[in-house]
This record gives structure tokens, sequence and C-alpha cells, in this order.
């Protein structure tokens, strides 16, 4: 696995060692940043990366501008890899790895009326195929207080699977279909209309 573009392209990433994982494909990862970029959500973005594995879309994320991640994973040979990577690249100083379950970490962020509140321009989340759709929906509803209007959700998932449930507050505004992988680009209700122009 490698990075494909921006200021650390080529460098290879450590994979997680035993673990089932599901990386991205080079071909789905630069299309998505190609939509992406087109939204101009990356620049200066504090990106937050669910089920991160690897960390491979928030690492791409990093080298194409983005300015701080935080990757979260339960397992310990993922948490193994992101450490490794965020070294090997030189960015622990804007990488933090969170261990532990993605809805446990949501429910401990400080919530919108908390003078830490965190919100997040970017969110990629690619939860295991086996994860319940009512358990995306859940996430997604916890996930939707620490948005603004301009943010961005990205849920992968097989294409087989239905489209995820939305929370009140988050609508789809556009889905692609790469060959088994479907990608959902996400928002809160009422920003649909302003990134249609974006689109290609």
């Amino acid at each position: 696995m490698r990075i494909i573009a921006g200021a650390h392209k080529g460098a290879r990433l450590t994979s997680p060692s035993g673990a089932n994982t599901r990386p991205t494909s080079d071909r789905v990862k630069e299309s998505l940043f190609s939509m992406l970029d087109g939204y101009g959500v990356l620049q200066a973005a504090n990106v937050l990366d669910l089920f991160a594995g690897s960390g491979g879309l928030g690492f791409e994320a990093m080298s194409r501008g983005a300015a701080q991640v935080d990757f979260v994973d339960s397992s310990l040979a993922s948490l193994r890899a992101l450490e490794s990577n965020a070294d090997k690249l030189g960015l622990d100083h804007s990488a933090t790895v969170h261990a532990g379950d993605v809805l446990h970490f949501l429910s401990g962020l400080p919530g919108p009326s908390h003078p830490e509140s965190r919100v997040f321009d970017l969110v990629f989340m690619d939860p295991p195929y086996p994860l319940g759709e009512d358990a995306v929906t859940q996430i997604l509803s916890r996930l939707s207080t620490h948005l603004d209007m301009e943010s961005i959700v990205v849920v992968e998932r097989a294409a087989r699977s239905p489209e995820p449930t939305m929370p009140d507050g988050l609508e789809v505004f556009r889905a692609k279909t790469f060959g088994e992988t479907a990608i959902h680009f996400v928002q809160l209700v009422g920003e649909s209309d302003a990134v249609a122009a974006a689109e290609d």
C-alpha cells in the first residue's frame, strides 16, 4: 500500500500483520480524492479516520494538505501499523492514534456546547462489512454532532450492501460504485445543493 499523491507521494505504508483489513484500492482512492479535491475540503482539514486499519485514507489526506488526523481502531495490529506509519512519514506531531471502539470514542468527545468540542471537516468511515446497518446508522448519528455545514463524511461499503440509513440531520448527497466498492458522501441536511455545483 502506498500514498499516491501529494507531499509523501510514493511512500509505502505498513499494513497490519495478520489483521483482517480491507485497504482501499489505489483506483478507488485516486477517484475518491479527486472528488474531495473538487469539494475543496482537504486543505488544512481536521480529519477523522474511523476503523482506520493502516491509515491509508488519513495519511493520503495529510499528504494532500490536511492539517490533523485522528485515527481510531480497536485492533492491536492496526494500532501498531498506524503508529509505525506516522513515525515513518514524520507525521507524529499531527497524527493522533486512538485505541478502542468507534462508538466509545465518539461518545467520549465533548458535546457541541463544551468549550473543547471537536468539529471535523472530513471523516472517513470504512466499517467492516459484517457490521450491521443499525450500528452504522448509530455511528453516523453520534458523529453528526461533530460536523458543520461544510463537513463531508465518506462511508465506504460493499457495493452489494444497502445505502446506509441516515439518521435525522444527515443525507447522502452523492454515491459512486467502483466494482465491489461503494462510496457514499454524507453531509448535514441542507448542504447538498451547495456541493452539487462542484460535482463533475
